[in-house]
């Protein structure tokens, strides 16, 4: 903590990273008769994702909805008819939607094909997140996309792995922590001139006031959220992917034919992470609005 301020010219330079850490705190094919397929709530748009290895239900959430109109224009528009679940990790998600998929040559890299646009951020943590079976949106790192804008199309689905009770809290933990260290380096920043004056002048009383004063506002208005418990129970006990909380937009749900993508999950991959064997959508379409 001693060194956070006498180090921000540092920090405003080079942009390091961890200066603020020091004050504590990633089926089957068979037809489904209509009434097993519900959504989550009235009015909520179901979309039938019928794949090489059976029929995946996805619910698309009304709160969130410029992914889900955008979802489903480009349903309506047959976008998503032929494409490649073109990046598949065991144990924490599969990937679809790069429209360069559609005609890849076996062994082709994948994952850079989009319609030509981003979807501005819809993140709603805690009221949705990434939970087994979660359908969110992909995007590109925060290094070139500080916003965490939305792939216009490419989208992945939830498997992850059952964490306990003392993982989840330490996940906690380092989400505060990371959250303290963005708000303080941006209230840094505000103070840019300042820092590199008081920096020249060798001013250490003034540096350390300075400090004093952001970990104040810093901690005054970056509070620890305690895990929900009905957030713990899903993870615990059904699994996903906490880590990625906060940090993607969670657009829908699979309500039936996660044993499909359980399937899909364990496909054998190469060393891009696409399946050796292609898995397809073959075709997208709304069953209820």
């Amino acid at each position: 903590m001693k060194k956070i301020l006498t180090a921000v010219a540092v920090l405003l330079v080079v942009g390091a990273a961890g200066l603020y850490s020091q004050l504590g705190a990633q089926s089957s094919n068979s037809i489904t008769p209509m009434e097993e397929i519900k959504p989550v709530n009235d009015g909520d748009a179901v979309v039938e994702l019928k794949t090489t290895l059976g029929d995946i239900y996805v619910d698309l959430y009304n709160d969130t909805p410029l992914h889900r109109e955008n979802f489903l224009k480009l349903v309506g528009e047959g976008f998503y008819d032929g494409v490649l679940f073109h990046r598949v990790i065991d144990n924490f998600m599969v990937q679809t939607g790069d429209p360069s998929s559609k005609e890849a040559i076996p062994g082709q890299h994948l994952g850079g094909g989009d319609p030509g646009y981003t979807i501005e951020a819809e993140i709603d943590y805690p009221r949705h997140y990434h939970k087994y079976g979660a359908l969110a949106a992909a995007r590109t790192g925060d290094n070139v996309n500080p916003e965490k804008r939305s792939s216009g199309s490419q989208f992945y689905i939830v498997t992850g792995n059952k964490y306990s009770e003392r993982q989840l809290e330490a996940m906690d933990e380092k989400r505060l922590n990371q959250e303290m260290q963005s708000y303080f380096q941006n209230l840094a920043m505000q103070y840019r001139d300042s820092i590199q004056k008081m920096q020249a002048a060798g001013d250490q009383a003034g540096l350390e006031s300075l400090r004093q004063q952001l970990i104040q506002e810093t901690e005054a208005n970056v509070k620890p959220t305690p895990l929900d418990e009905h957030i713990k129970a899903d993870y615990v006990e059904k699994g996903g992917t906490p880590h990625l909380d906060g940090a993607y937009t969670v657009f829908g749900e699979v309500i039936k034919g996660m044993d499909v993508v359980e399937k899909i999950q364990k496909a054998e991959t190469d060393s891009s992470d696409r399946p050796k064997e292609d898995i397809r959508i073959i075709s997208a379409k709304v069953i209820e609005k």
